[in-house]
């Protein structure tokens, strides 16, 4: 099996979700998608995590930015997990759980280590783009939560940087200066970025975030 790589398109599926059957491209449509795994039903650190996405609800959607999660137990172990998270988090998850008893999305995907666990998926996060291109990987072990405000972070770092020539410094937040591309000549500079800019160095040219 060779490992997915950025750039690689998302491998597609069919699949059960708490949401009926998904064919996991055709869910996407033209938006971006986020799709993480959970090591199993009922445990602590996931029931939170699903708990944030579904308080962050409103931040994916702005960013039309689809969520799924995937466990490596069944539909209705699944459901009766959302309400323990619906309960225990004080919200209500509303975005699909895949199923994945036969674990064939996690091994399309790679999400089962086995050095870490043979049998449970580890907390990989793959961040797809409309073209269903995978646009970022992060793994976290089992034993880390996931910090969602990161990946939010991420999300708007690619969108904006797929339709501008600009990359993101170190711990940029959303409305902070950027970087622009080392493609982009100074003479080109004042038509594709009017705000102006500063040179910090010949190769580190700054200027204001071009899509606010």
């Amino acid at each position: 099996m060779s490992t997915l790589r950025l750039g690689d398109i998302a491998p597609d599926f069919t699949a059960q979700t708490t949401e009926g059957d998904i064919n996991f491209h055709e869910w996407l449509g033209d938006s971006w998608g986020v799709l993480f795994s959970h090591p199993s039903d009922y445990t602590p650190v996931c029931t939170t995590e699903l708990g944030t996405v579904a308080k962050y609800t409103e931040e994916f959607s702005k960013r039309n930015v689809k969520v799924a999660a995937l466990s490596v137990d069944g539909v209705e172990s699944h459901h009766g997990w959302i309400k323990d998270i619906n309960e225990t988090q004080n919200t209500i998850v509303n975005f699909p759980i895949i199923a994945d008893e036969d674990k064939k999305v996690s091994d399309l995907y790679d999400m089962i280590h086995p050095n870490a666990d043979s049998t449970l998926t580890v907390r990989s996060v793959f961040i797809i783009d409309p073209d269903k291109k995978v646009k970022l990987i992060i793994v976290y072990p089992a034993s880390t939560g996931r910090n969602f405000d990161e990946i939010l972070r991420v999300i708007d770092s690619l969108q904006l940087t797929a339709y501008h020539k600009v990359a993101t410094p170190a711990n940029w937040k959303n409305g902070e200066d950027v970087v622009i591309t080392p493609a982009v000549k100074n003479e080109d500079i004042p038509e594709l970025f009017p705000k102006g800019h500063k040179e910090v160095k010949p190769y580190l040219r700054m200027t204001p975030q071009p899509n606010l």
